[in-house]
């Protein structure tokens, strides 16, 4: 699953914030070569608000959210809750009472990267260790399908947002490198992105070819000895998007 992604200053990126109405001298995105669960990272969301004379309309607006999509209030705060909840799995999407449920129709975000990374796990003598660490890396900005919630602070008000990745079953070319799962990449192009922005689509039934395992970019694939230095261990390798 998808534990780790970075995100770039790169023209890129910044193409697609633009794209989708977000100022970016106003709206500076989270940087990172590491960003991982429980991090604070940028979300693109819409959002309600005021225009004036008692009318609401709707803004596309870069936000700080924990990646982690669900929170316990301790302590005067909130916080990760015991509850791995940092992707959303595709198969979770439509059961009632899942965590990802009401996000799934109502609270749609992106979460805009230049790569992500993923760990191959293997059980060795009845314990879970990882075996490979891959950066997976493109040429274009990322758009990662993601939900959020959103909290409000009881005693000072502050909204805080949460947010978790949204992943599929394995893709084929990725399977030699993560045989779990991998990440929704929202395609780049059509209106897709705004559709998954759009808190009034809330006839998801569209969304079901996006939760098909499909490579819409070319990526590029490298193997490292470990996320905190990221030294590449042989050759990068180039996956090419499906035709």
């Amino acid at each position: 699953m998808c534990g780790r992604f970075n995100v770039s200053d790169s023209p890129a990126v910044k193409q697609l914030l633009l794209r989708l109405g977000i100022d970016t001298h106003n709206w500076p995105i989270r940087i990172s070569d590491y960003h991982r669960a429980c991090s604070t990272i940028s979300i693109i969301c819409r959002l309600q608000e005021e225009t004036g004379q008692d009318n609401v309309g709707e803004c596309t607006v870069l936000e700080d959210a924990i990646w982690w999509l669900l929170l316990d209030y301790k302590d005067q705060q909130y916080k990760p809750s015991r509850f791995t909840s940092f992707n959303s799995r595709y198969d979770k999407l439509n059961a009632q009472g899942s965590a990802a449920y009401l996000p799934y129709r109502q609270s749609r975000c992106i979460i805009p990267a230049s790569g992500f990374g993923e760990t191959e796990h293997e059980r060795i003598n009845g314990k879970k260790k990882p075996i490979r660490y891959t950066n997976f890396s493109s040429e274009q900005a990322l758009a990662l399908g993601g939900l959020y919630r959103q909290w409000q602070h009881p005693e000072t008000g502050h909204i805080i947002n949460s947010c978790s990745i949204i992943t599929l079953p394995p893709h084929p070319k990725l399977h030699a490198y993560q045989s779990n799962a991998s990440p929704l990449i929202l395609p780049l192009e059509g209106d897709w992105l705004e559709q998954w922005l759009d808190p009034q689509v809330q006839d998801v039934e569209r969304f079901a070819p996006l939760l098909q395992p499909q490579l819409r970019q070319n990526l590029t694939a490298q193997i490292i000895n470990k996320p905190g230095e990221r030294k590449a261990l042989g050759d990068p390798v180039l996956l090419e998007a499906d035709t």
